[in-house]
Order: structure tokens, then sequence, then C-alpha cells
């Protein structure tokens, strides 16, 4: 099937770890840790496309999408849908499986099946999409998605739909957590109205799971995929590696230990 402007053509591997190596630096750097609620990924069944959907809690989730991607499913490629006149502004992001479509127009959607569609024909493929569509607080309830995606599913029988909550809290340190878990596939082989229950049913209960645990602020529920930075720094940084060395005691940089 032709497809205008086609992101399995347009993405290159090279610019893909390139960005993926930007992002995690990134995170690094912004987050006390990268964490993945245990058990991690769900079992996903063999030779099948596979679907991440989130929900949309800030600015850092596209990147969160390439530090998981790279690190936890790096024998597949990735794609994602994102607003065509932002990515009319960073052309580059075609390059790393960006596609662009018009959310709330006939045609927008019309594209968005058609290049999910094509994108999801290969099942070494994966689509991460934020599919509330908007920014949204993570205990916002009820969870309400856009239909696209329901549609999608609909027409791709043979692609697996995960769930994934995403949350940035504060815990005892300087900087937030970036924490994710991942729900169980989604799969009710129905049309698009059983779909679209289902899809919202399981981002639901995934997003109440990762908040019971975020809220526990216990980093043993985690699977820690990427350390960051760590302590407050400044002078009362400086103080307490101090009163560690009179002490005669490692330092930690953290506020609280566990």
């Amino acid at each position: 099937m032709a497809v205008p402007d086609d992101p399995t053509t347009l993405r290159s591997p090279g610019m893909c770890r390139f960005f993926a190596g930007v992002m995690k630096r990134q995170m690094s750097r912004g987050f006390r840790a990268v964490r993945v609620l245990k058990p991690g990924l769900p079992d996903i069944p063999e030779g099948r496309p596979i679907v991440f959907y989130s929900n949309h809690p800030g600015w850092w989730d596209p990147a969160f999408y390439m530090v998981l991607q790279t690190l936890l499913l790096p024998d597949r490629e990735g794609y994602g849908p994102m607003e065509a006149d932002a990515l009319e502004k960073y052309r580059f992001m075609k390059r790393i499986g960006i596609f662009g479509v018009d959310p709330g127009t006939r045609a927008g959607a019309a594209r968005f099946l058609r290049v999910g569609t094509h994108v999801l024909s290969k099942p070494d493929r994966c689509i991460w999409m934020t599919a509330q569509g908007r920014f949204a607080d993570p205990r916002e309830r009820p969870v309400t998605l856009r239909t696209g995606l329901a549609h999608l599913m609909a027409r791709v029988p043979d692609a697996c739909a995960i769930p994934l909550a995403m949350e940035y809290p504060f815990w005892s340190e300087k900087r937030p957590e970036a924490l994710c878990h991942f729900g169980r596939p989604v799969d009710p082989s129905g049309n698009a109205r059983d779909w679209q229950d289902a899809l919202e049913d399981g981002l639901t209960a995934a997003q109440d799971r990762l908040a019971e645990a975020a809220m526990a602020r216990d980093p043993a529920e985690f699977d820690t995929i990427l350390g960051g930075a760590r302590g407050v720094g400044g002078i009362y940084g400086g103080w307490s590696r101090l009163r560690a060395f009179v002490e005669g005691r490692r330092y930690d940089p953290d506020h609280i230990t566990h």
C-alpha cells in the first residue's frame, strides 16, 4: 500500500540511535531515575505488532518513549503520530519514525488509520502514542481516549495494544522520578466500540496501579532502567559530603536512603 510521506521509508536507524542517546542523557539529567514498575513488560504474543498507548502527563512523554524503546525493545522499529503542523517545524523527526496527522479533522483521521495500518503491517514494528490527545493529570478520572486508536485496532486484528501509565512525581530528592507501568494487553476482538471501552478500562487500571506504587514511594517495587542525577548539589550537597567525611562514612547523595 502506497503511503504519502511513508514513515517506514523515511525512518533512519542511525538517526534513531542518535536521538535515543540524546533523550537518555536528557532524562538522566532531568530525573532522579527512570523506573518501570515490576514485573515490567507483559508477555507479548510472538509475531504481532504492538501499539503502546499511554496517558499524557507531561512534556517528557516522547523522550520517555524513546528510552523505553531503546532499552526494552531494541529489536523493534518504533513509530509515533504527531500533529502535522508541529512536525513541519521539526522535520528531522520524520527520520526517527514520527508521522504527521491533523487531529480533529476527517482527513487527519483517515491518514492516521491509513499510516497506522501500514506501520502495523509487519510484526517487528510498534507505535507509541498518547491516546488521550491532550495533557492530563495522571490522577484524572474517568480516563477518556480519542477514538482513533479504537478504530485502528479494529482494523488490524493481529496487533496487540498495551496500556502504558506514566507519572513524574517528586519523592524525597531534588529531582522528580520518571515512573511507568505496562498494563495487561488489551484484546477484546470486537468492533471499535468494544475496543474503545477495553482500551479506556485497560489504561485506567494501569494508571491506578502506578498511582498506588508512586504514593508508596518504594524504589524496590520498580526496576531502575536508567539512573539519573543524584543529590541536591550546592551548599547543602557540599555540607553533606563534608559531614560524611568527618564522620568516616561513605557519602550517599540521596536525601533519604531505602
